[in-house]
């Protein structure tokens, strides 16, 4: 019987945890006044299972006059972009229509979303629940489409919006929904996809952070500025006319509230704002946070990169403590039971990207993103510029459904990733002591990098992009052999130690065990 209800119990975790895989992501923005040297940043955590991890370069292409654009549902899966735009899409994506193609698409990042693009506009993403009648509709223009569409178009975060915006209204849009955050180095925008035709979005100010936890948080809108607000122009009638919103009620219309209401908080919204501004003293079982507050200080890409990769140490919550963790103290071992909460960092993570644009430097200098795979608080990060000519191979092979290859960026950061877990308060020591020097290294150099391409850039563009790219493509590589030795090391600190030692596990864990089993 006891085996029966064990069989039972583990089942039952595992259908929890398949079936919230599916709305992981989170995403950071940070406004120009916000920052440490007057930059934007926007981010996003890709915590998914499935994701293809490769990462692409697509070109920058002139379009003879009467070209179509193919509109692909599910067009991220495992589909080779290394021959853009002749892509077969084969059973991995369907082709639904085509549009009208511009005369000229702009160079961006593609992998399992696309996030930055040559002339200085990026975004993240964070899937959303909405009301199961707006999930049954299905348009042509799902979330990875139309962040293609506007990257490959526009030359602003206004702009990226309202392209968006329009494909949805003329085509209709496909899938969950999804909350977005925009920059263009200059203004960060924040944009609701609800289902249908129906959208909004928002211009946060300059001197605010803003974080997306997989809920719809735009409520407070004033429809009348125009100037930093845009929406469907039915984003109001279709909820009267469903008899979601009563105009006559004198409550105002949110659209948060109408197209996806919640009745509980949200532990990671939370966290990211205290660690951002801990004087606001918000309480974590709060519904409803404000959209964006004032950091306490101004931010640097360090703190959101830490962010990125919390598990709530130091806190209640604190997923290193407690029997959930594990014998070594292990954050990823298991959230989900015994009351455990899901935090910003999680080891499902397909990515982390931290796009930074500085909007005083040439757009190709000025947009630059630092990316790493893999949870984010065992990852590196690496800063890469979306003009850059070519990427690393290693970032082009490997596939989570085939077998481990050492030559994978992916797989070499999973590696060191469960590595570490072998013994993960000492290990994450090590890590800690490994990688960080090296990354504050780069941070420190960056910014010269920049500034030498920019006084080149008047005089020798070329030669100004080719200093970009050369040091983005041999750090990244020299990150990438580091990272490989480092999980070798790893593997014979914390793993080939324990071969005549028994379990390895502590003394006290190991009573903790024969107590339960008493």
């Amino acid at each position: 019987m006891k085996l029966k209800l064990k069989a039972f119990l583990v089942l039952v975790i595992l259908l929890v945890f398949l079936s919230s895989t599916a709305l992981t992501c989170t995403i950071l923005a940070v406004g120009k006044d916000a920052s440490v040297d007057g930059s934007t940043i926007v981010t996003h955590n890709d915590d998914s299972s499935s994701a293809d991890f490769r990462l692409w370069i697509i070109p920058a292409i002139d379009w003879p006059e009467g070209s179509m654009r193919d509109i692909v549902i599910d067009s991220h899966n495992y589909i080779d972009y290394g021959d853009f735009p002749f892509v077969d899409v084969g059973d991995k994506g369907v082709v639904v229509g085509q549009i009208p193609q511009v005369e000229h698409t702009y160079q961006y990042f593609h992998s399992r979303y696309s996030f930055i693009k040559e002339m200085g506009v990026a975004m993240g993403e964070s899937t959303a629940g909405v009301r199961r009648e707006l999930r049954e509709a299905r348009g042509w223009i799902d979330c990875w489409t139309a962040q293609d569409i506007a990257l490959e178009r526009a030359s602003t975060a206004r702009e990226a919006v309202r392209i968006m915006g329009d494909l949805v209204e003329q085509y209709g849009w496909y899938g969950s929904g999804e909350i977005m955050n925009v920059t263009d180095g200059d203004e960060v925008w924040i944009a609701e996809f609800y289902g249908r035709d129906l959208w909004v979005a928002v211009r946060m100010p300059d001197d605010c952070v803003f974080v997306g936890a997989n809920t719809m948080r735009i409520r407070d809108v004033d429809f009348e500025d125009t100037e930093n607000v845009m929406y469907s122009p039915n984003l109001i009638s279709y909820a009267v006319e469903q008899g979601w919103y009563d105009p006559n009620s004198g409550e105002p219309f949110r659209p948060a509230d109408v197209y996806a209401p919640r009745s509980s908080g949200n532990i990671r919204e939370w966290r990211a704002f205290s660690l951002m501004a801990p004087s606001m003293g918000y309480e974590y079982l709060d519904v409803h946070y404000p959209l964006w507050i004032k950091p306490d200080k101004k931010l640097s890409v360090w703190d959101i990169f830490t962010i990125s990769g919390d598990w709530y140490e130091g806190t209640e919550f604190d997923l290193t403590k407690g029997i959930g963790a594990g014998p070594f103290g292990d954050p990823f071992a298991s959230y989900r039971v015994g009351g455990r909460q899901r935090p910003i960092g999680i080891y499902l993570s397909c990515y982390v990207q931290i796009s930074q644009i500085k909007n005083w430097l040439p757009p190709v200098i000025g947009s630059v993103v630092w990316f790493g795979y893999g949870g984010g608080g065992t990852q590196y990060h690496t800063p890469l510029w979306p003009a850059m000519s070519e990427l690393p191979e290693f970032y082009q092979v490997g596939s989570r459904y085939e077998d481990f290859r050492r030559d994978s960026g992916w797989w070499t950061s999973t590696y060191v990733q469960e590595m570490t877990r072998l013994r993960f308060k000492d290990a994450i020591v090590d890590l800690r002591n490994f990688r960080d020097p090296k990354m504050q290294a780069v941070y420190q150099t960056v910014p010269k990098i920049q500034e030498l391409a920019t006084e080149l850039y008047e005089t020798d563009k070329d030669a100004a992009l080719a200093i970009i790219s050369d040091y983005a493509y041999n750090t990244a590589v020299a990150w990438q052999a580091d990272w490989l030795k480092f999980g070798d090391y790893l593997v014979g600190k914390y793993c080939a130690d324990r071969i005549n030692f028994g379990t390895g596990l502590p003394k006290e864990w190991g009573e903790l065990l024969d107590s339960l089993n008493n």
